[in-house]
């Protein structure tokens, strides 16, 4: 199927428009290089998130660079990529090459990247200001350096190199933290692929397996149903491994009465699920483990409900601690009143991360969780929440030995979390097709 370039394009246009309204001025973002694992082996390719936003074009060596003229008729969108090379592509495959892909990609002109350095100062010279990722990479840095200096040199001649510097990024973060139709059906069928892979893990764990068995269960899925590869590291904790919070060991025996909590999502064309959820591996709850894992769903049905448009960034992870901490205090985790807990934090000794993070293209995605500065002497207000963010919603309650701590809740491990899409009129659950119910949960595994 021919991809859709439209997404791709408006995109472009948009940043464009915003460096007009900064006064013009030429953008310049490279993709990821190719990064070397050992002598000839590369590891798998993985584009750049911000160029890739931009172009849909997933080949490395490749540079994006757009003008914004005067008025939107002299705006330039131009491309360097690799030149078709028929011996290369019998060994690495398929290439584009400057011709194609500007056709294919839509872009007004397209170059091959070895002409870089000869064409670049050529469309940076008499540009009023430079966009780029300021200090993101010295290698580009020390590029772009080279760039300017040859513009400079030809000062005598009358041309004069950028005088301001502005780093694209911010501006991309904000485009990418509003999810247009595109991204959230990309999303959504990303999350439904994660879904089916903790489906999967749920019907097949047993006791006396390995986590690293379930993870191939989980990564099989992934394939099979289309993903090219994991969005992160995925983690398959059993038993008291659950209590780490980035446990990647994954190499342990699942043992009869252990909890397994499953941290792990899938990337689908360029975008990330992230999908948490915890089970018992003999496919019944004990009671302990039950009390804690219904504490830790009506933390995130409690969260889930407050993530809502004109709710601040916070309030979901308010609420979820609020539900948190009186449970504790009821299981005899704790002990005190609700508000003197919350006031101390006394909480974090079972609860220590944030409820959620941005969801995109990067599993942490981009954009501030606060908004901008109203004054010095003032802290910036929490963000407030618009339709076409996305986040995870993943409270948890961790449980290791410690003296006071009743010892039927020792070494449980749970975390359960959701992407969600804020809409409208309020949100929609991305990754809905994992089950999360106990009852549900212990009918899927009897089955």
């Amino acid at each position: 199927m021919p991809m859709n370039i439209s997404p791709f394009q408006q995109r472009r246009t948009r940043l464009l428009e915003q460096m007009r309204a900064l006064g013009g001025g030429i953008a310049i973002l490279p993709t990821a290089p190719e990064v070397a694992r050992n002598s000839d082996a590369h590891y798998p390719y993985r584009h750049d998130s911000y160029f890739y936003y931009l172009t849909g074009f997933g080949e490395p060596e490749a540079i994006v660079v757009l003008i914004a003229g005067a008025q939107s008729t002299t705006d330039q969108q131009i491309l360097f990529c690799r030149s078709k090379n028929m011996e290369r592509e019998i060994w690495d495959g398929f290439r584009y090459g400057p011709e194609a892909a500007a056709h294919t990609f839509g872009f007004d002109s397209a170059f091959a990247i070895e002409a870089i350095d000869d064409e670049l100062p050529k469309l940076i010279a008499n540009q009023p200001a430079l966009f780029y990722g300021i200090g993101v990479d010295s290698g580009f840095d020390a590029q772009i350096q080279k760039w300017l200096n040859a513009v400079r040199m030809q000062t005598r001649a009358g041309v004069t190199a950028p005088t301001a510097a502005h780093d694209v990024r911010a501006l991309l973060n904000e485009m990418r933290l509003f999810k247009d139709a595109h991204e959230l059906d990309v999303m959504q069928r990303a999350g439904r692929i994660a879904a089916a892979a903790h489906v999967r893990a749920m019907q097949t764990a047993r006791p006396g397996q390995y986590e690293y068995e379930v993870e191939a269960e989980i990564l099989y899925t992934f394939k099979k149903q289309g993903s090219p590869f994991p969005a992160y590291g995925s983690i398959v904790a059993g038993g008291a491994n659950a209590c780490v919070l980035h446990y990647v060991g994954n190499d342990q025996k699942l043992n009869d009465g252990d909890l397994l909590l499953i941290d792990a999502g899938c990337e689908l064309e360029g975008y990330a699920s992230d999908i948490t959820r915890t089970f018992p591996v003999s496919g019944r709850f004990s009671p302990a483990q039950r009390d804690l894992y219904q504490l830790v769903l009506d933390a995130q049905r409690a969260a889930i409900e407050v993530t809502r448009p004109g709710q601040q960034w916070n309030d979901p992870h308010d609420a979820a601690v609020k539900v948190l901490t009186q449970g504790m205090l009821d299981l005899g985790l704790l002990q005190g009143s609700l508000d003197g807990v919350l006031e101390t934090s006394a909480y974090r000794q079972f609860y220590m991360h944030r409820t959620g993070h941005w969801l995109g293209m990067d599993v942490h995605d981009v954009g501030d969780y606060r908004e901008k500065q109203s004054s010095a002497d003032q802290e910036r207000p929490w963000r407030t929440l618009q339709p076409g963010m996305v986040l995870t919603v993943e409270p948890g309650i961790y449980v290791r030995p410690a003296e006071g701590v009743p010892e039927q809740y020792w070494n449980i491990g749970i975390r359960i979390e959701d992407d969600v899409h804020v809409t409208p009129n309020g949100y929609e659950i991305l990754s809905i097709d994992a089950p999360k119910k106990i009852d549900d949960i212990e009918a899927l595994m009897r089955s």
